[in-house]
């Protein structure tokens, strides 16, 4: 079982930044595939960044050179530093584990394990 309890969601202006925070239970952590996703209203969700348990990430095209993934093994948890918001970046974000996968997932349905999801919106 891995339980993920995302943070540090809110309410920012264009161009602002925003850190948000998953922390995840389990002693295999730095195993696991981590991922942060996304759901506007009426769209479908959306993978944003992934860091496999070699250190590789991906990253959606739009938020290349904005946003940035990172894990720390010890403390269990996996960081999204987004920088340079635009309002396009507003919705739902979602942290997610996936403990199978080799390689770098990014189909959110390979994802077994979801948090509850932080809010972000951005203001024009």
């Amino acid at each position: 079982q891995v339980q993920l309890v995302e943070s540090g969601g809110g309410l920012v202006q264009a161009g602002g930044s925003l850190r948000l925070s998953c922390a995840a239970s389990g002693r295999t952590f730095s195993t696991y595939a981590m991922g942060w996703f996304r759901q506007a209203p009426g769209k479908e969700r959306e993978v944003v960044a992934v860091i496999n348990s070699g250190g590789m990430t991906y990253y959606k095209d739009s938020v290349k050179g904005r946003f940035t993934i990172s894990r720390d093994n010890v403390k269990r948890t996996v960081y999204l530093q987004m920088n340079s918001l635009k309002p396009e970046d507003t919705a739902v974000y979602y942290c997610a584990a996936d403990r199978t996968s080799w390689g770098i997932p990014t189909n959110p349905l390979v994802f077994g394990y979801w948090g509850q999801g932080t809010q972000v919106t951005v203001s024009s």
